[in-house]
């Protein structure tokens, strides 16, 4: 059975820097037999806000903790906003608090692939350790491989999205195969 890769990430910007990282990610993922789902800017933004003292849930929130049940992988993407992990990307992120009565808790077990595109090299790596230190917290293992992308140096894709670096490639290609290779020993 293909492994199930779920993307999280963007703004509410369409096509965003930080939504086509991680769409470049799972397609990799894909090329390498995985079966992906992406949640997108868009679908982050239509989640309500979470709410821990509440438990109900929009169809929207259902179908994203579902999908993240049902995860063997993540790939997370943020715009690095002053150095920080964006609103949405937060609050999505928030919401899997709904996983921490499964018996995979969290992201226990799972290799998580990181990715930041903010508009210096600064921003990019404190928000590239302060996802790090989120999916530690949830149990998760973050790939050795983190992407952060300065988007005034760097110009990653082209005018059709696709993406045109070759050195970005060669990482979202390293991420992806850290991803698909992952390999945890359960203790018996």
């Amino acid at each position: 059975m293909a492994r199930h890769i779920v993307g999280i990430g963007g703004t509410f910007r369409p096509q965003s820097s930080s939504e086509l990282l991680v769409r470049a990610v799972l397609s990799a993922c894909e090329r390498m037999g995985a079966r992906v789902t992406m949640f997108d800017g868009a679908a982050l933004a239509a989640l309500p806000h979470f709410n821990p003292e509440s438990q109900d849930r929009t169809a929207a929130q259902a179908a994203f903790v579902a999908a993240l049940r049902d995860a063997d992988g993540i790939v997370i993407g943020t715009p690095g906003y002053h150095g920080g992990v964006s609103g949405v990307v937060k609050n999505a992120i928030d919401l899997l608090e709904d996983l921490r009565g499964d018996d995979r808790v969290y992201f226990d077990g799972m290799p998580v692939g990181l990715v930041v595109s903010a508009a210096g090299w600064q921003a990019g790596g404190v928000t590239l350790a302060a996802l790090r230190g989120i999916v530690h917290a949830m149990r998760g293992w973050p790939t050795p491989a983190g992407i952060a992308v300065n988007s005034i140096a760097q110009k990653p894709f082209g005018a059709d999205g696709a993406l045109i670096d070759a050195g970005i490639a060669a990482q979202v290609d390293t991420q992806a195969r850290q991803i698909m290779g992952f390999r945890l020993e359960q203790a018996a």
